[in-house]
């Protein structure tokens, strides 16, 4: 039997091929969020939008760990929130308004990951906000939006502010709450997290030094914001050097994900 064949076989009957390799997909980023220590017990969550003329979507089934989610059993959503697959869980309800916000308008967010980790919540309750002080960081500063905090995301009123705040932008900082990327992919998302993550993580490390930071030259951040703002060139990297590695790496320490 060839690999193909193989795929198609664990496919349950009720959906089509690019739904479960959607489905696979997201169950691998929410391990490898677990994997990096990004996620927080059973709250946060990643969403993807399931491929079709609808705008329903794929997230978390809310009390599981992100380590044991796997394709079967993320819950498909529509924009209302009724749930469009049988699971014994519900879904986190602020999850689904923050995420079926990004979906209705963005039909290019793919994917919206969301966390709360100490050093993006560090990041996003400072009044400075993320500053370009380093190359990682203007991987992400020239494409950065803010929202302000407006209480657990319950409200479906917040979800046009939250829509307008965003914008075209895939990097956010909800305030005082964390950390937001989207993607075309499930693969673009992840390793724009990756980079806001590790930039937020780098700007706490050198204000806690306490010494003045070394300035960065403008015509320098120019420049990498011109050579980074190629969305086409972001995705291809993601796809196709990024995310492969990844799986492997996921394999051969949690495997599972695809079941």
């Amino acid at each position: 039997m060839s690999p193909a064949e193989a795929r198609l076989r664990d496919i349950p009957s009720n959906m089509t091929e690019a739904e479960w390799q959607q489905r696979v997909n997201l169950a691998a980023c929410y391990r490898l969020v677990a994997l990096y220590g990004w996620d927080d017990l059973v709250d946060t969550h990643i969403s993807a939008r399931v491929p079709g003329p609808d705008h329903h979507f794929l997230i978390n089934p809310y009390g599981l760990m992100f380590e044991e989610i796997t394709a079967s059993s993320l819950v498909k959503v529509d924009l209302h929130g009724n749930q469009l697959s049988e699971s014994e869980y519900s879904i986190n309800p602020a999850g689904f308004t923050i995420h079926s916000a990004i979906h209705e308008v963005r039909e290019d967010a793919i994917c919206v990951l969301h966390l709360h980790t100490l050093d993006g919540t560090a990041v996003s309750s400072s009044a400075e906000g993320l500053l370009p002080l380093n190359q990682t960081a203007q991987l992400v500063t020239h494409d950065l939006a803010y929202h302000d905090y407006e209480g657990i995301a319950l409200d479906h009123e917040e979800r046009p502010r939250l829509q307008k705040d965003l914008g075209d932008h895939n990097h956010m900082l909800l305030r005082n709450h964390g950390t937001l990327t989207v993607g075309r992919s499930v693969a673009s998302a992840f390793e724009r997290m990756y980079h806001l993550e590790r930039a937020c993580s780098m700007q706490v490390r050198t204000r806690a030094l306490g010494t003045p930071v070394y300035p960065v030259e403008e015509i320098a951040i120019e420049k990498n914001t011109e050579l980074l703002s190629n969305r086409d060139r972001a995705e291809l990297r993601a796809t196709t050097l990024v995310w492969p590695p990844l799986l492997r790496k996921l394999d051969r320490v949690n495997p599972g994900y695809r079941s």
